[in-house]
This record gives structure tokens, sequence and C-alpha cells, in this order.
């Protein structure tokens, strides 16, 4: 295999990149100059140096000279302390926090739970998700949403993620809820406009 043929599988381990897609990255970046190529390189080894991932909400933020491992939102101590948010990817966060419709805090599961999947636990954050959600607890927590993508494996995460936690809500008085149906089923977050999001918050079950 070739160089070539190594940066076409690379770029196919892309989400939602396929064959044809990932040759056309590596076609694009054989006919920009090489200074283009060097600055691409340069940024790719540079930024996870710049960025690290929140010890509260687990999502990449970018430290810009800060010392501390916390994201600047879940630092924030106006925000409502009663409300927690579990997505999946950073895109979702991106997307509800932009609609500035939402002002708790916020829990990424860094993956979906695959349908007919054997070891879930490995496949989310869900340790993790236990310890973040006690802490949330003792702050006051009085609500949990779980927004989710309304496909498939979203909805398998879903039922996965709101049996973990019944038992806690149960124990603690914490209503767990869900996104109304703003959201079609087939929907992604991560596609959806904000008033959508603000729709399916307002609807939540």
């Amino acid at each position: 295999m070739n160089n070539t043929e190594k940066l076409i599988e690379l770029f196919k381990e892309f989400p939602g990149i396929g064959p044809r897609q990932a040759k056309r990255f590596v076609y694009f970046l054989l006919t920009r100059n090489n200074g283009y190529s060097t600055e691409l390189a340069k940024l790719i080894s540079e930024v996870k140096s710049h960025v690290a991932i929140c010890d509260s909400c687990f999502r990449f933020f970018t430290k810009n000279g800060s010392k501390s491992d916390t994201c600047s939102v879940c630092r924030d101590e106006n925000r409502d302390k009663t409300f927690l948010m579990i997505v999946s990817h950073d895109i979702d966060f991106e997307n509800i926090e932009k609609t500035k419709f939402f002002n708790g805090y916020y829990f990424i599961l860094g993956g979906t739970v695959p349908i007919l999947e054997k070891n879930p636990e490995n496949k989310i954050r869900q340790k993790e998700l236990l310890e973040i959600v006690q802490k949330k607890i003792d702050g006051g927590l009085k609500e949990i949403i779980i927004a989710l993508n309304y496909n498939p494996e979203g909805e398998n995460t879903l039922t996965y993620i709101h049996n973990l936690l019944r038992p806690i809500g149960l124990t603690h008085t914490i209503k767990i809820s869900t996104l109304g149906r703003g959201l079609s089923t087939g929907t992604e977050l991560e596609y959806s406009d904000s008033d959508t999001i603000k729709n399916a918050l307002k609807n939540r079950q």
C-alpha cells in the first residue's frame, strides 16, 4: 500500500466519509501547494496540545492558556444547577447551546449504544456519567434531560440510559425526561435548526 492509499484509508475512518469522498480529499490535497499541506499538517499535530477534555461534562474545549481542566460552561456559576442534559457528541452540545434556550449543565456520552451491543458500557462514558450525576445530585439536581438522536441507535441508547438512571431518579426524586417530538423520527441533533430544538425542549416528556 503506497502513501496515497494509506491516506485514503485514514480519511475513510472519519465519520460519514466513504471511499469516494476519501479519495476526493486526497486528490484535493494533491492540488494544493506545499504551504497548504504543511500548514494543515502543523495544525493537526498541534491541535491536541491546545485542546483538553472537560473533567465535568467531558466535551473538548480550547484551554487558551487556562490551567483549569474544567470548561467555561461547567465553571459558570450562573447556570441552572437543577438541570443536566445528556447528549451523545460535542456537536450536539454545540447545536443546543447555540439556541441559548437551555441554561443548565451538560454531559457528553462520547458515543451511542448500537442495537444488540453485548457490552454497552464500553461504548459510552457510563462510569463517568454515574459519578457526575451523583455530584450533581449533591448540588441540587432536579431533572436529567436525555437529548439523543431520533434514530434506531439513538432510541436504543436512550432506553439504555433511562434504565440505567431510573433507580437513581426514584431514590432521589429526580425527573428523567426526553426531548419532545419537535424532532421527527430519524432526525439528528447535529442537523436540527434552533427552533426545532427549542420546541423539542419545551415539549420534553
